[in-house]
């Protein structure tokens, strides 16, 4: 007896407390909530910088459909399983909620809710998912001040068309259209209710993935539809003999703004704790550092397959633009067809090719002092252990300059350099921007990953040569602002310290020098821009490509883009290499008018760089003697005229067996020796220097002027 003495002190209690706590809430309910901001399905949007409108943020599967398209049967089907007492109780059931209570003290735990479907649309719509007694009393609060502003019909619309059904679908239309691939009108009685059935726990009666738990629940609820007298006897025992067939339709819905949605929705929910169903249904102004003309100059060109050089039609493709001084996302395309939550290749990993080079390899070694832009490197095909590295062009020279290397893309400097600066050094200035790779092979230097890395890290990677040595954090939300333009979050610019000044400002220099005369000289672009091609083989295969890339930066912005396929074989590849994705990156920023009216500019007190010095080879040396009253004898000794001015000459005079370096001449073809005994003239040979990188070039044949033909 003592039980069931507390129990009815218990209950006595609770509804009392209920009791004046509704009183309250009838009472006060006006003066805490203001009903002019209960905005029911207010969408958010996105704004650039300049508060200008960019999107609607929506969900393609969020289908608003009116009351009058929706079947009696289905209205039926989630009243009498989610609240069977709707149009009689007024936002709270305390019939209801008294129940629950004698349920939970019976079985002195809680296992029975009582939330109207009035409460379930104000927790939806309107509240956070936190915890609290107030948040309890707002729902509540809410609910009533629904029910005095709304009809019915009205409340039961709003909530079909925002509840959840699973698989990212909203609202009752998508719902019908995702499952069963019709339109809401078109349900029947067993397919309205196992669309009901969802409503309780989505995963948990998932028809898709427990087929077996969503049929017990769908025939539950045609069982209270029953009960309910929402249907007959026999529309019961035909409904429940029906099985549930299913026609899974996901919707591809495209937009030229669908990746950079996706990026934003992402980014709300990991960085600011605001879910996908606020984001989407709550009001808000989204800020976005987008520029609108890159986006969907970008999204055009994505959609023209002559750029996406293929074995079919299906290549695929990424492009991603961040501004160099924020970080913040100006363009971003996560495939040639993407659709709202699609597969975004900005995120994928990929083989990143000779884009690596700079990365991992040239910015790392001159960090160490001992390297310059000039420094020569071994350009011989030889071994180092078991790894034996090939140049793709099969050129091969004693040695070559590391400028040359990088404007060539030569594989073997790379490979020899990243042996001798050492893998685990290298891999440190990864570490610094939070990339982590384990690989610990030389083949690391071509970027042979087993991992890879994606679009988006190369492009926060390449940053720090465009941003003084400091790698900015990409971002694609600005700001924040909910419907009453509070500002609920706001980004912070993120850097890390990843490379000197100087070795940024040589890395920018030799980079310029790839796009004017190395491997990605191709297409057109007016303005400074630097950048890196790369490409990787198929594995067993000799022609085509499985990857390949354009990494570049111009003063204002720093970008990339990747072209493959999702699944490479022998019968889908890439018939060429990193050519087209450089043609293509120029052509997006050139047409988007992103081509810079400033130069880069170099840092205060740190050494200039000048574009590397090709040594020319000697031909048609000749000398002769003339006579002047001054220099009596002169030997006067002519080569071909070189094109770059800068390169130099030295002169060797040969007498009596030996060789001696006589003078050293810049720019010019012809050399003249005073004074020369006419009875011992001597031979000369001209040697090309570069004062780069300290080295001679091939010497000239040796010539001898005859004094017979003297002028």
């Amino acid at each position: 007896m003592k039980k069931w003495g507390y129990l009815a002190i218990g209950l006595l209690s609770v509804l009392l407390i209920s009791f004046v706590g509704f009183l309250l809430i009838v009472f006060l309910g006006n003066y805490v909530i203001d009903e002019d901001k209960l905005v029911v399905h207010s969408s958010s949007e996105m704004v650039d910088l300049e508060g200008n409108f960019v999107s609607k943020l929506y969900n393609e599967n969020h289908q608003i459909v009116s009351i009058n398209d929706i079947p009696d049967y289905t209205k039926q089907a989630v009243v009498s399983i989610e609240d069977e007492r709707f149009y009689k109780h007024h936002g709270i059931d305390t019939q209801s909620i008294f129940r629950a209570i004698v349920n939970d003290i019976k079985a002195f735990s809680k296992v029975q809710g009582a939330s109207t479907l009035t409460q379930q649309l104000a927790k939806n719509v309107f509240l956070t998912n936190d915890k609290t007694f107030m948040r309890k009393t707002k729902e509540v609060i809410i609910a009533i001040n629904l029910e005095r502003k709304y009809t019915k019909d009205q409340i039961l619309e709003m909530y079909l068309n925002q509840v959840y059904f699973g698989h990212g679908v909203y609202g009752i239309g998508g719902a019908a259209k995702y499952y069963f691939g019709k339109d809401v009108k078109n349900l029947s009685i067993e397919e309205s209710a196992s669309l009901a059935a969802l409503l309780k726990a989505p995963s948990h009666y998932d028809p898709v993935t427990q087929p077996v738990r969503s049929l017990e629940r769908r025939n539950l609820v045609l069982y209270k539809m029953l009960d309910t007298h929402y249907i007959t006897e026999s529309e019961y025992q035909k409904a429940k003999s029906k099985p549930t067939v299913l026609h899974i339709t996901e919707q591809k819905f495209e937009n030229g703004y669908a990746t950079y949605i996706d990026m934003v929705i992402k980014e709300a929910k990991e960085k600011y704790g605001i879910s996908y169903d606020q984001l989407l249904n709550g009001g808000y102004k989204v800020v976005v550092p987008i520029h609108k003309k890159t986006q969907l100059t970008a999204y055009k060109y994505f959609k023209n397959g002559n750029y996406f050089p293929g074995t079919d039609q299906n290549a695929e493709g990424a492009f991603v633009l961040i501004n160099s001084e924020t970080g913040g996302v100006e363009a971003a395309i996560g495939g040639r067809n993407y659709y709202f939550q699609g597969l975004n290749r900005i995120n994928v990993k990929r083989q990143p090719g000779s884009t690596m080079k700079p990365l991992l390899v040239y910015s790392p070694a001159l960090e160490t002092g001992n390297y310059n832009p000039y420094s020569l490197l071994p350009n011989e095909q030889s071994a180092l252990g078991d790894y034996k590295p090939k140049n793709y062009n099969g050129v091969y020279t004693k040695t070559i300059s590391m400028f040359n290397a990088l404007i060539q893309s030569a594989n073997v400097p790379a490979v020899w350099l990243l042996n001798d600066i050492g893998i685990d050094n290298a891999k440190e200035y990864l570490e610094k921007m939070d990339l982590n790779i384990p690989d610990q092979g030389l083949s690391m230097a071509l970027g042979g990953l087993k991992i890879g890395l994606t679009p988006l890290e190369l492009v926060k990677a390449y940053s720090a040569f465009d941003h003084d040595g400091d790698a900015l954090e990409p971002f694609v939300i600005n700001a924040i602002y909910d419907r009453n333009n509070e500002l609920v979050a706001e980004a912070k610019i993120k850097e890390y310290k990843v490379f000197s000044s100087q070795t940024s400002w040589y890395m920018t220099k030799m980079l310029k020098g790839v796009v004017n005369e190395g491997t990605a000289s191709r297409g057109s672009f007016t303005g400074d821009l630097a950048g890196k091609t790369g490409s990787t083989n198929i594995p067993g295969q000799t022609n085509g490509n499985k990857d390949a890339w354009f990494v570049g930066y111009t003063p204002d912005v720093v970008g990339a883009i990747w072209m493959g396929y999702d699944k490479t074989d022998s019968d889908h590849f890439l018939r060429n290499g990193s050519t087209y994705p450089t043609i293509l990156f120029k052509k997006i920023l050139s047409e988007a008018g992103r081509e810079p009216s400033t130069k880069f500019k170099k840092p205060k007190n740190i050494d200039d760089l000048e574009s590397p010095i090709n040594l020319e080879p000697i031909s048609n040396v000749q000398s002769k003697v003339s006579f002047s009253p001054f220099g009596l004898f002169t030997v006067v000794i002519n080569w071909n005229a070189p094109t770059d001015h800068r390169q130099q000459y030295r002169i060797y005079r040969v007498k009596n067996g030996k060789e001696k370096l006589i003078d050293t001449v810049t720019g010019l073809d012809e050399y003249k020796d005073s004074f020369v005994n006419v009875f011992n003239v001597p031979s000369y040979y001209v040697v090309p220097y570069n004062p780069q990188t300290k080295e001679e070039g091939d010497r000239s044949k040796l010539v001898k002027p005859n004094i017979r033909n003297k002028e």
